[in-house]
């Protein structure tokens, strides 16, 4: 039997906008995620830089997804709540070496 990889996909996002980031991940086969309240820090350069307002009220969304839908999801969540929406939202992908507790 082949192991199933895992990955943690990070989103942040402006406070509301986690729900946004669920949808969008549903529908790529997330089955649920894990909200966790953020304040965010940046500079006036940066707001410049990348025509962007920074708000210090974030949403943190933590999302454990199988390997193979990771691209798929990251898409998807970029397009419902990334930096080019209200959202400003960026996300990532971490490895995961170890699960426990997952029914596959």
């Amino acid at each position: 039997m082949d192991e199933v990889k895992f990955e943690l996909i990070v989103v942040l996002v402006n406070t509301g906008f986690s729900d946004a980031v669920m949808d969008a991940a549903r529908e790529t086969g997330a089955r649920g995620g894990t909200i966790i309240r953020a304040r965010g820090t940046g500079t006036k350069d940066m707001e410049k830089r990348y025509n962007i307002i920074i708000t210090p009220d974030k949403e943190m969304i933590l999302i454990l997804v199988k390997e193979s839908i990771r691209d798929q999801m990251l898409s998807a969540i970029y397009k419902a709540a990334g930096l080019g929406t209200d959202g400003q939202g960026i996300a990532f992908a971490l490895p995961v070496n170890d699960v426990v507790g997952i029914k596959i």
